[in-house]
């Protein structure tokens, strides 16, 4: 086992959520109509996103005693690895455009980069980065080579 196929964000309002990703410039396949979607899945490339009604998504891991849904930092950012520092300005203008809330502006990291961090409209951080030695492969992956 040596890959991540899926991650599956539990999202409040899955109709403005979807709204949201869509302004950030994602393609959706949507299982369900437009104004109720039971999943939408995300046609990006690299490691697979989808959207899934939260309290769904707790009961999907246990029927009987859903795990508790809290608030606040859960411990996982998501990515967004960007190929130059005005990309890193752009995408994090355009989240706030849709909605987001940066809690994170773009600036100079402790690692020799360049990024910020946006919140979702569900609370997810996600991280916009740009590192000048940062290569990727012909799926836009980043590649990460043994030091």
């Amino acid at each position: 086992m040596n890959r991540l196929n899926l991650i599956t964000l539990g999202t409040k309002d899955i109709v403005k959520s979807h709204q949201f990703f869509k302004e950030l410039g994602f393609e959706t396949s949507i299982r369900g109509s437009e104004s109720s979607p039971a999943i939408i899945f995300f046609k990006n490339e690299g490691t697979r996103l989808a959207l899934y009604p939260l309290e769904e998504l707790a009961k999907d891991i246990n029927e009987n005693h859903p795990p508790t849904i809290s608030t606040g930092f859960q411990g996982i950012t998501l990515a967004y690895n960007a190929k130059s520092i005005d990309e890193v300005d752009d995408v994090l203008e355009k989240a706030k455009s849709a909605g987001a809330t940066i809690v994170k502006e773009p600036q100079k990291t402790d690692w020799g980069g360049y990024g910020g961090y946006f919140t979702d409209l569900d609370g997810y951080y996600w991280e916009v980065a740009y590192g000048e030695d940062w290569e990727f492969d012909e799926s836009n992956m980043l590649v990460i080579e043994d030091q």
